[in-house]
């Protein structure tokens, strides 16, 4: 799933030369030069082929993106309703195996569609076939097909959020009991922009967040967000702030700079092209 208002969580050496390690509970990448920012890939695994994504994982992968992630859903959210698509964990389990340098996660998994102690046994799995690599994204889920034609319960948005608030405890609590442990930091994130209960959760919860809008929106929530940090006495500097954007919106990097992003997510759709991914990065190492 990807994140939206709906209350969403998203919870070795490197051949660039770069080394990954966590400062301040966010994931970062030490090297002879920092980036600006940080660059991924959003996979969207709709009306397309197992090999055309493996070839966009394993080509951004080698470009040097800093994140690879894809949606949780059963079914195309655009275009042909009953065109190609791929589920998200098993892409996840493929893409570990596939990718040395990024980041991989989901954006977002919802957690109705599985069993939270098996959701984090999943991840912390996927995290050992990828060297420690893995972000466990989470939600409470936004799609009625998804629930209705796999024969889940959909609920209301209260009832989907009060199953959300209650799960992650439960997850967390899980990671800390497998054995053997997570090989890497495992980091939270939770996307949306909900002023009364998504950002809450973002501030016990999350290693990051992420939101959408306008330059203007995100850094109104993010104010938002720091506030309420305060109340629940986190730092919001612990928080790594993330956004999903088309390839055109490079032109406005600067912009969402100012607004407080530190990781920009390019969505693409098949045949995933990664030329438009390469003046991101370009602008992230000016």
């Amino acid at each position: 799933m990807e994140s939206n208002d709906n209350e969403t969580v998203i919870l070795g050496p490197q051949s660039d030369g770069f080394t990954s390690g966590l400062i301040a509970n966010k994931v970062c990448y030490n090297g002879p030069r920092m980036a600006r920012f940080k660059v991924g890939v959003h996979l969207r695994p709709q009306h397309t082929t197992i090999q055309a994504l493996r070839t966009a994982w394993k080509g951004a992968d080698q470009l040097g993106v800093d994140c690879i992630t894809t949606w949780d859903h059963f079914y195309p959210l655009s275009g042909d309703p009953a065109g190609s698509h791929f589920e998200c964990w098993s892409l996840m389990a493929a893409m570990a195996c596939e990718t040395s340098h990024a980041r991989i996660g989901s954006m977002v998994s919802s957690v109705g569609y599985r069993n939270p102690s098996l959701i984090a046994d999943m991840a912390r799995t996927i995290d050992h076939l990828s060297g420690g690599r893995f972000n466990l994204g989470l939600g409470a889920g936004n799609s009625a097909r998804d629930y209705q034609e796999f024969g889940f319960e959909f609920g209301t948005p209260a009832s989907r959020l009060k199953y959300f608030r209650e799960v992650l405890p439960v997850i967390k609590s899980r990671l800390a009991k497998l054995n053997p442990p997570p090989v890497g930091p495992l980091p939270i994130l939770i996307g949306g922009g909900g002023e009364k209960v998504t950002l809450r959760l973002v501030a016990q919860y999350a290693d990051i967040c992420n939101f959408g809008g306008t330059p203007e929106e995100y850094a109104r929530r993010s104010g938002l967000l720091d506030d309420w940090c305060q109340k629940v006495g986190r730092n919001p500097a612990d928080i790594e702030h993330s956004t999903n954007l088309p390839p055109s919106a490079v032109s406005r990097v600067d912009e969402y700079l100012k607004a407080g992003v530190q990781l920009f997510l390019v969505q693409l759709d098949h045949p995933f092209d990664l030329e438009p991914v390469k003046p991101w990065l370009a602008a992230a190492n000016k």
